[in-house]
């Protein structure tokens, strides 16, 4: 019974017992008095049950027909249920539901279905409290940006790392997925944020050599800031970095990536995809747009901190691999196990000069050599040095064992002898 029907017993038994009267008890339930004594009569008649409401434990008149939540949760049973890590949860299944199956069903109806079914718990795992920080006021103030390794294609692929990017003010995502998290896959999905939105003010990291580094014992005592590969493409492009020194420090990402570890892994089992090529085009054509469009939300700012999206040549020249290398006296560098011979500038030798080589996500070579462009041609790796056979020495490579009367199996006090004897005249 509710509050306000035990209030009435109280004041009718009062009024049953003769200490009340219906004018008072009428005053005191705030009704009328023909109200008052109906409720009297009742009272008298079928005791505190006939205070209940009339409607109470009836089927509602807004219920779903029982046939329809049958053929919604024997759905749910067969396509939707098993394990934790398998089943789908209300609202997936909802929506899915929706798509596949044409049952339309609110999430919350479908959640209190399955919860009396036995195909949802309603107990969660609660992680201790922590305040979360408020979300920027603008879109591109700052993009987390991280790494998730998961069994994205379970039992029918390998592992992978799905490369996250989510803006902090509205939660707006994209994401690729490869094989590690690398300089490559970072620089590729972030490429893809620029050319959909623009460039962002800064991104927020963790401290993985990919994105961040301690400075050198040279970089502190000339006091130069550290950079990564990642780092300098982000510098050349104005984007700033800040490493996170926890994983609760970017939370909106982590959080995010929870949310696709359980969606997007049901999602590509339903379509059996099973690679990375198949599963970046449903990516971009089909989850992303869905995803965004539910979870994103309007920022608290209407002023966009994205700058201009820059020319496709200057993205691809930022967002290349830089080193410097040593030039030989023969004109003749080594990267990254190859050998490139440069075109020769003149017949002087260039007395070590560096060259700066550049080296773009199609593997395409740039050597500049005091600024000019080389021409350069791949030559094969030269052919280890012999080994010189010593005096001595064995095949086996040991040095062979002095004789029992050898100058060096005497002791020092018999060599000292042996001097002073030839010394006598």
């Amino acid at each position: 019974m509710s509050a306000r029907e035990l209030r009435r017993v109280e004041v009718l038994s009062r009024v049953k017992a003769g200490t009340l009267s219906l004018g008072s008890a009428a005053t005191l339930l705030a009704v009328s008095y023909r109200q008052v004594t109906r409720l009297a009569r009742r009272y008298q008649a079928e005791g505190a049950k006939g205070l209940q409401h009339r409607s109470a434990g009836g089927a509602s008149n807004h219920a779903r027909p029982t046939a329809e939540r049958e053929r919604a949760l024997a759905l749910v049973r067969t396509k939707y249920s098993g394990p934790v890590e398998v089943r789908f949860g209300p609202t997936l299944a909802a929506e899915h539901l929706a798509s596949e199956d044409g049952v339309t069903v609110h999430h919350d109806t479908l959640r209190r279905w399955m919860v009396t079914a036995g195909l949802w718990s309603r107990a969660r795992k609660r992680a201790p409290h922590r305040q979360r920080r408020e979300r920027k006021a603008h879109v591109g103030e700052l993009v987390q940006l991280d790494g998730s390794f998961h069994l994205w294609y379970e039992a029918r692929g390998p592992r992978g790392c799905l490369m996250n990017l989510v803006d902090d003010a509205t939660g707006r995502t994209r994401a690729r997925l490869g094989a590690e998290e690398t300089i490559w896959a970072a620089a590729e999905v972030l490429r893809r944020w620029i050319e959909a939105y623009g460039v962002p003010l800064a991104l927020y990291t963790d401290w993985k050599n990919v994105y961040v580094r301690e400075p050198n014992a040279e970089e502190q005592v000339s006091g130069a800031v550290p950079l990564t590969q990642f780092g300098r493409m982000c510098a050349l492009l104005g984007i700033q970095i800040i490493a996170a020194s926890s994983p609760q420090a970017k939370g909106r990402v982590e959080r995010n990536h929870g949310t696709h570890q359980d969606r997007l892994v049901k999602k590509l089992r339903r379509l059996g995809i099973a690679d990375a090529t198949a599963a970046n085009a449903f990516l971009e054509t089909t989850y992303l747009p869905e995803h965004n469009d539910r979870f994103a939300q309007p920022p608290a700012s209407v002023e966009d901190f994205h700058r201009r999206t820059p020319s496709r040549a200057a993205l691809d020249r930022a967002l290349q691999l830089e080193e410097t290398r040593v030039l030989s006296n023969d004109w003749v560098i080594r990267y990254d196990t190859r050998y490139f011979q440069v075109a020769r500038q003149s017949h002087v030798a260039p007395a070590r000069s560096t060259v700066l080589v550049r080296e773009a996500v199609t593997g395409a070579i740039e050597i500049r050599y005091r600024g000019r462009l080389m021409r350069w041609t791949e030559i094969p790796a030269p052919a280890p040095k012999p080994k010189v056979a010593m005096p001595g020495v064995g095949t086996g490579g040991s040095p062979r064992r002095p004789s029992g009367d050898h100058p060096w199996r005497r002791g020092y006090v018999e060599r000292q002898q042996q001097a002073a004897e030839l010394a006598r005249p």
